[in-house]
């Protein structure tokens, strides 16, 4: 059975980030739209799916499987051999433990101050409501401190869990994609030529690309081989 991936229509989110691993690792699957704006992600047949009534789900032959971190590592542990490798060996013992690292790493230092910036130029703008100013320039503050730190991290590797690509790098295209069309650079700074060069080619992988401008229904048929550009 091939899998379903229940997602919204915009190419976004934790949507966007397992439609890329399923394309890199060239799994087939049918995208099943979950139309947000009639808000049928509350409805009572996607609650069974999902209880908070959200995005992504995955349907293995009846396994069901929400949040998008868990879904990827999922997908990797039961292909792992197929398309790109995105995580150590399950008996690299040390690998597995830097890769835990950070992943932990980009919950907790990327992810949640990357949103609060997302909240004010992005989701404030969309729900029409105005940038709080104050908040805007504390969430700056606190992404560039830890962007600092991954300056740092990255002049001494080339990816965030090592030198090789990986499903932690993966997880950053959750919202922070959103932030440059939004008028805010903070991820290709000058004055952070490391992340800017981390940045640029995560943001510049072919699949990503192709997904951005052609959708998850593209994506789908590329994971099933049968268009071309991953």
């Amino acid at each position: 059975m091939v899998l379903k991936l229940y997602a919204g229509a915009r190419v976004s989110g934790g949507s966007a980030v397992v439609a890329l691993v399923l394309a890199l690792k060239k799994i087939p699957y049918e995208y099943i739209l979950v139309d947000m704006a009639n808000k049928e992600n509350k409805s009572a047949e996607h609650l069974k799916r999902h209880p908070y009534g959200q995005i992504p789900v995955l349907d293995d032959d009846g396994f069901i499987l929400y949040e998008t971190r868990a879904i990827c590592k999922y997908l990797e542990n039961k292909f792992p051999g197929q398309g790109m490798r995105l995580a150590p060996a399950m008996t690299d013992v040390k690998g597995q433990a830097l890769f835990d690292q950070a992943a932990s790493v980009e919950v907790a230092d990327f992810y949640r101050p990357m949103l609060k910036v997302v909240q004010e130029v992005v989701f404030n703008k969309m729900m029409g409501r105005p940038t709080n100013q104050a908040n805007l320039d504390d969430g700056l503050k606190d992404f560039g401190s830890k962007l600092d730190v991954y300056e740092q991290l990255l002049a001494k590797q080339k990816y965030t869990a090592g030198n090789e690509l990986s499903l932690v790098d993966l997880y950053h295209l959750t919202y922070a994609p959103s932030l440059e069309p939004a008028g805010v650079n903070i991820l290709q700074s000058e004055s952070r030529p490391n992340v800017k060069r981390w940045w640029n080619e995560l943001i510049g992988l072919p699949a990503w690309v192709q997904l951005k401008g052609e959708g998850y229904k593209h994506v789908a048929g590329l994971a099933a081989g049968t268009t071309t550009g991953v």
